[in-house]
């Protein structure tokens, strides 16, 4: 028995969120690590550098695999500063949970945001990520 959920149109997602899909790409355990990450970000919304440094055994085209994954499912949306708002030097996509993923993982008990960023707080981090976690991120 598949638990299926059609909700609302992601605008970088799939046309429906499958809440079964969602949860096999999101248990896989590098993608979890990663989705963890992402609660536990200060802002909610993380760059795929930060992800890199919190994930090091993974390669930048590991976690952009990764990220692309979770976006067709609709667990991830990717937000980035237009071409004229952008830094030179830093990161101008950033990832964050997409709403339905919130509430699928909300009912079924997984990635506790509260747990997670402290869990993220506590990782000693270099001059380099601290000052990425605290530049602005995109609109909405």
């Amino acid at each position: 028995m598949q638990p299926t959920t059609t909700q609302r149109r992601q605008s970088d997602g799939p046309d429906d969120f499958d809440t079964w899909r969602a949860l096999q790409k999101s248990t896989d355990k590098k993608r979890a690590d990663i989705i963890a990450d992402l609660v536990g970000h200060p802002s909610g919304l993380a760059s795929v550098e930060e992800l890199d440094y919190m994930n090091p055994p993974l390669s930048e085209d590991a976690i952009r695999r990764h990220l692309n994954t979770l976006r067709e499912v609709g667990v991830v949306r990717r937000r980035e500063f237009e071409t004229g708002n952008r830094v030179q030097g830093y990161p101008y996509q950033f990832y964050e949970i997409t709403e339905e993923a919130r509430a699928l993982f909300d009912r079924n008990g997984l990635f506790p945001e509260s747990a997670w960023q402290r869990q993220y707080a506590s990782v000693e981090k270099t001059s380099r990520i601290r000052e990425i976690e605290s530049m602005p991120r995109p609109e909405v």
